[in-house]
Order: structure tokens, then C-alpha cells, then sequence
């Protein structure tokens, strides 16, 4: 008899990824595809967007039994996933609990060291042929030790096996779509939208010292052909109705032809679809001829990564970018009406109040749309941790992301890169609020949604309360005349 296999997400929310819309576990999706083609019973209990407790959680497991549980963590998701595993054996001690993503891949030691007794195998790497090989090895009553790409304790010891090769043809891979409630993902700027995560390639080549996402796809890229993965947007478009696409990759432009041609395909298929994306800075400035492509095909938002305000923080974190570069991009994204996004990472050791404020100034120049101050987070694994260690304060995992401080700059206190990091988006969004009555009614329209999300949806709303007992009342004022002047235009006759 088959095995039934149960997907769920750890219950971790920090106010940042759910404050823009509510994402479906892209990898479940893989994963699940491919053990549906080899024949077991799979369920996706996307316990994360539905903001489930545990009690929840153990009700789930009481009354949908399964013979095996996964999940996935990256580092601020580790102590999550690990409670959702240790309450599957709880429920059911015969339960056999797997366990992947990034942290686990890198930090298997650590985390079987420590609780061996309610995690079974760890998948290291990409997971779509590890985990159908698994679970037929442990049906058979096999070894598991002949299973490339996992890690397990055995005898007291932790048996890491050989690495596993990327799947070669990722077109090839199966995806259960068919297991998605997707009456639970939307885009919240865009009220009663449908929302699907979906992946054109995988992998980075840069080398930039604090990703993880280089680290676990051993800076390769790989891509799917333009055509297949069109075709799989019409059919979820068609099939259901979904008419907004994040797309995961981190490097969806690498291959201008391949990239060029997706653009083409889309605009002949005319869909009702609109498309999140991020890039790299470089590709725009040489997609500038193309651009226009972009906007037609669907692209409503596109995020590049700034990082730093500082060229010398930039070659220090190996971004192979120059300061004046991000500006140029971000314009040429802001001509064609798009909207624009981009990052900062905050609270390196040689920060100072100084060179905080030098960041604001620079991201106010560079005129994104949005902009985001972040907390650099020292994942454990990654090629700058060392360099950062010694001025980490804080250790719980939950707090590495990229929202807490947890490394402390040399000339400041943690509550003080705090403050910081919220007056950086204070500063930021009351100049930007203050100057929607000089943009397009698009990018004013939308704008108005994300300033409500902030308020209503995201970490921020609640930190500045905590600062200044209220929302600053500059912020208040503009959300309240923008809100009315939208509502005294939808009832104009």
C-alpha cells in the first residue's frame, strides 16, 4: 500500500511577506507533483496562510492522518517547522517526518544533533527526485543510506549521503496545482485577485556574501523554455482564473533571447494576468530597448536589489554593481509605469546614525516607489557569517528576518539601529505620500493600497505604535484625505 504523504507550513509570520498579499508553498507544489506521479496519496496544508495555532495544527494531523510529514524552513522559519514535527510524532510516534529547505540543507548537524527525536531525514538540496527516492526506499524497508542527497542519525551518529545533481530538465517536473485551496492566495493591492507563485528558472550566478539563494543552487541557473512555461500560465489563468503571478526566480532575465521571447508569447496571448517580478539591475539597463515589452506583456512590479548606499559595501558584499547604476535602472522602470521597488540592508558593524541617514538621502534620490530598510541577517551558512559573528547579539533563529536586528554595529545599540531602520521608512514614505499628487493615477492608486497595508497588514504599523503610540500622525492624515478622494471619485456620477 502506497504511502500517503502531508505537506504543512510552519506557522512563522514576521508582518513582512504577509503584509503584500498571501503566497502559496511553490515547492510543496513541486514536490507534491512529482510524488503524485509516482503514485502516493499527497495533501498541502497551508497552515501559514491560514494563520493556524498549533491547536489547529494537531487538530489537522488528528483528523487527516498521514504516514509521512514534511515540511521546509529557511532560518527564520527553522524553530517553527521543527515544533510542526515534533507535533506530527506527538499525534502519531510511527510517523515518519521529513524535513528541507535552505537552513536544513546547510545546518543538518545542528538540527539532528538536537532533535533526532522527532526528525526523521533531513532532504539536502533540491528535493523532487531525493523525496520520491526516499519514501519508495522506506516502503521497501530498504537503507536509506543508498538515498543520495539526505541526511538522518543512525546509531548515534548523523549519516550525511552523497550529493544529489540538479534535475537536469526542470520542464520535466510535474506540478500539483490541483492541491491548491486557491481561495486563500491573493495579491491585497488588488482586492478579489487570485494569486499564484510560479517558476521560470532557478538558480543565481552572482556571488553576492549574504544570500542563501547562491549558497543552495551552487550559483547555477537553470531555465525552463519560454513556451512551457507560458503555456503553463494560460492554463492557470484559464483553469483558475488567476490573475496575478509572483514569480519566484531570482533571476528571471538572465537569458535575454529566452527572456525576450517569453515577453513576445505573453503579449500574443493577450491574457488578463499581471506579473510581480524581481531582477538584477544590470539586466534592466540592458533591457532598456525592451522595456516597453515588459509593460505590455503584464509586468506590473518589479523589485531590484540596491542593498547598500555605500560602493564600498557593495564590493564588500561582491554585488558587481555601481551606486550610480540602481538609479538609472530604477528610472528606467519608473518611465515605463511600472512599479518600482528596491532594498537596503542596514546594520552592518561600521553603521552609524551618519551613514543611516546617507542611505535614506540616497534611496529619496533614487525615487522608487517602494522602498525597504532591512535588518542584515546573518544566516549561519552564508560566506560573510564569520565576518559578522562576533557582533551578533541576538541568537534565536525566529529573529533573523531581516526585520529584527540581531548584529550590532559597532557604534550603536540595537534598539537604536531599530529606531533607525523604522525613521528610514518613516522618512522615506511620508516625502513619498506627500508627493502622489505628482505621479500617474496608477502608480497614486496604488500607492494609496500599499500605504493601507501598512497600516492595516504590516510588522511596521506596529512597531512605530510601539515607538510613538500611534501612527505618525503625518501618515494618518494622507491615508485619510487619500481614502476619501478615492471614495469621492468612485461616487462621482
Amino acid at each position: 500500500m502506497k504511502k500517503k504523504i502531508l505537506f504543512i507550513t510552519p506557522p512563522y509570520h514576521c508582518g513582512v511577506l504577509e503584509s503584500a498579499g498571501r503566497w502559496l508553498p511553490l515547492n510543496f507544489v513541486y514536490l507534491a507533483g512529482s510524488l503524485q506521479k509516482a503514485g502516493y496519496e499527497v495533501a498541502i496544508y497551508d497552515a501559514m496562510v491560514k494563520f493556524h495555532n498549533y491547536p489547529e495544527i494537531r487538530n489537522y494531523l488528528e483528523n487527516s492522518p498521514a504516514d509521512v510529514v514534511a515540511t521546509t524552513a529557511y532560518t527564520a522559519m527553522i524553530n517553527d517547522a521543527l515544533q510542526v514535527l515534533k507535533l506530527a510524532k506527538e499525534v502519531n510516534p510511527s510517523v515518519i517526518t521529513l524535513l528541507g529547505g535552505i537552513h536544513p540543507t546547510f545546518c543538518f548537524e545542528e538540527i539532528l544533533q538536537e532533535n533526532h527525536s522527532f526528525v526523521d531525514y533531513i532532504i539536502r538540496g533540491e528535493g523532487e527526485e531525493t523525496i520520491i527516492e526516499l519514501v519508495n526506499c522506506l516502503s521497501a524497508g530498504d537503507d536509506p543510506v543508498k538515498v543520495s542527497g539526505i541526511a538522518f542519525r543512525q546509531e548515534g551518529k548523523i549519516v550525511s549521503t552523497a550529493e544529489r545533481s540538479f534535475v537536469a530538465d526542470f520542464d520535466s517536473l510535474p506540478m500539483a496545482w490541483d492541491l491548491i485551496d486557491w481561495r486563500d492566495y491573493t495579491f491585497r493591492t488588488k482586492p478579489g485577485s487570485i494569486l499564484a507563485m510560479v517558476s521560470s528558472s532557478r538558480g543565481c550566478t552572482q556571488g553576492c556574501t549574504f544570500c542563501s539563494q547562491r549558497l543552495f543552487w551552487k550559483q547555477s541557473w537553470r531555465a525552463r523554455k519560454p513556451e512551457n512555461f507560458v503555456i503553463e500560465l494560460e492554463y492557470l489563468n484559464k483553469k483558475y482564473g488567476i490573475d496575478v503571478v509572483m514569480l519566484s526566480d531570482e533571476v528571471p532575465t538572465l537569458d535575454r533571447a529566452r527572456w525576450e521571447r517569453i515577453l513576445d508569447l505573453l503579449i500574443a496571448k493577450k491574457m488578463d494576468m499581471e506579473l510581480l517580478m524581481e531582477t538584477r539591475v544590470d539586466d534592466i539597463l540592458r533591457d532598456k530597448d525592451i522595456l516597453h515589452k515588459y509593460k505590455k506583456a503584464g509586468v506590473l512590479h518589479i523589485y531590484v536589489g540596491v542593498e547598500s548606499a555605500s560602493q564600498e559595501t557593495l564590493d564588500r558584499f561582491h554585488k558587481n554593481l555601481k551606486i550610480e547604476q540602481s538609479a538609472e535602472a530604477i528610472e528606467l522602470i519608473n518611465q515605463q509605469e511600472i512599479i518600482s521597488e528596491t532594498s537596503f540592508v542596514l546594520g552592518m558593524p561600521e553603521d552609524t546614525p551618519e551613514s543611516i541617514k546617507k542611505t535614506i538621502e540616497l534611496a529619496q534620490y533614487y525615487n522608487p516607489d517602494m522602498a525597504f530598510f532591512l535588518a542584515i541577517a546573518p544566516w549561519p551558512y552564508s560566506e560573510i557569517y564569520p565576518e559578522l559573528k562576533p557582533y551578533i547579539q541576538v541568537f534565536d533563529y525566529s529573529k533573523y528576518n531581516l526585520v529584527n536586528p540581531v548584529v550590532k554595529p559597532k557604534q550603536m545599540t540595537l534598539e537604536e539601529l531599530n529606531r533607525a531602520l523604522l525613521n528610514a521608512f518613516r522618512t522615506f514614505y511620508i516625502r513619498k505620500f506627500s508627493q502622489l499628487e505628482q505621479i500617474s493615477k496608477f502608480k497614486k492608486d496604488y500607492l494609496l493600497a500599499v500605504a493601507k497595508l501598512f497600516v492595516e497588514h504590516s510588522y511596521l504599523a506596529q512597531e512605530m505604535k510601539s515607538i510613538s503610540g500611534k501612527i505618525p500622525e503625518e501618515v494618518q492624515k494622507l491615508i485619510t484625505q487619500m481614502s476619501a478622494d478615492k471614495v469621492d471619485k468612485v461616487t462621482e456620477p
